[in-house]
């Protein structure tokens, strides 16, 4: 499984970024995972990525900075905490991330790598591996933050239109003649088999109703999630008619938050509290956001800050996994 994306799915390559505060190193992130320390991963245990790999079968991955020179015949993770399809999320000296472009240039180093562990067998295993895609999220909170350049630049729809498009060409076979950091996307890379998964109510994610005056979410940006979200699943058929070995799997994590936020007693004891988060101090700039993740495991809570290990279980055990399954076992 060679894993991409934000937050979602760190396992820890932000640790290993010398510029980057953007880390889970500290308490109490970690608590529930097995040995009950920080491991990187922006949660209080396993994160989506661990749930996934282990539903289907399938190791979930190193962080690729924990071993930049490993081949990594079963899977790996390229993912980064604050990361976005756009090279410019978060990419600032004191917010320093792995954005999604630069995480295929890793993927096509690895592909070259196992080139020569793997000879004539390599498209073959890669045709056969599992390719989860966690991102978008950053982007759409970075273009509704107060004066940023993307929205002086281009409206909510040229944006998100904007947002789909050049996923798209991260996806499928490209050449990047403007970013000599990578030459083609994911599937000419030999990548077939996807799992992609749609943008939550980030509206409601601590962070951004913290800028509230009431606390409220953000009615805008749920609403352009959601536009996002339309925009994206389209573009994923389109794929599919395009390319003759794409497959994918796509989840729904803007359905299943609102499903958990409108009725939480389906799924079990869980409390609606979606501002679960203890600020250490006043204010959410970053160097103020050292986060602790409440030691309740039963809360509803949102990316971003700190991802709650119930929530990830549920979501991630309820849907879609048959359908990956499928994927997984096709031809």
């Amino acid at each position: 499984m060679y894993v991409f994306g934000d937050s979602l799915v760190d396992v820890g390559n932000n640790n290993y970024l010398e510029l980057s505060l953007i880390k889970a190193d500290f308490p109490y992130n970690g608590i529930d995972y097995p040995g009950g320390r920080a491991t990187g991963r922006f949660s209080n245990g396993k994160n989506a990525a661990d749930f996934l790999a282990e539903k289907v079968g399938l190791p979930s991955g190193a962080p690729y900075l924990g071993q930049p020179n490993g081949v990594f015949v079963k899977g790996v993770s390229f993912a980064s905490e604050g990361a976005g399809i756009f090279n410019t999320t978060d990419e600032t000296l004191i917010k320093h991330t792995i954005p999604l472009a630069h995480q295929l240039g890793h993927f096509s180093t690895v592909r070259q790598r196992l080139a020569k562990e793997l000879g004539s067998n390599l498209q073959d295993h890669l045709s056969k591996s599992l390719f989860p895609v966690v991102i978008g999220s950053n982007d759409i909170i970075n273009y509704f933050k107060t004066g940023s350049d993307a929205s002086q630049k281009y409206s909510p729809q040229q944006y998100v239109t904007l947002m789909v498009s050049s996923f798209k060409e991260l996806l499928k076979t490209v050449n990047y003649l403007s970013d000599p950091f990578q030459t083609q996307g994911m599937y000419g890379l030999g990548a077939h088999k996807f799992v992609v998964t749609g943008i939550a109510l980030i509206g409601c994610a601590p962070k951004v109703r913290y800028t509230s005056p009431t606390g409220e979410c953000n009615k805008d940006v749920n609403y352009w999630a959601k536009k996002y979200n339309d925009e994206l699943t389209t573009m994923l058929h389109e794929l599919k008619s395009e390319l003759k070995e794409f497959q994918y799997s796509y989840f729904d994590t803007y359905g299943v938050f609102t499903e958990f936020i409108q009725s939480p007693a389906t799924y079990g004891s869980m409390t609606q509290n979606p501002l679960a988060v203890d600020w250490e101090n006043s204010g959410p700039s970053f160097l103020a956001r050292r986060l602790r993740c409440f030691v309740q495991r039963e809360v509803i809570t949102f990316s971003g800050t700190c991802t709650i290990l119930r929530r990830q279980l549920l979501a991630f055990s309820l849907i879609c996994f048959g359908e990956v399954q499928e994927i997984i076992h096709s031809p």
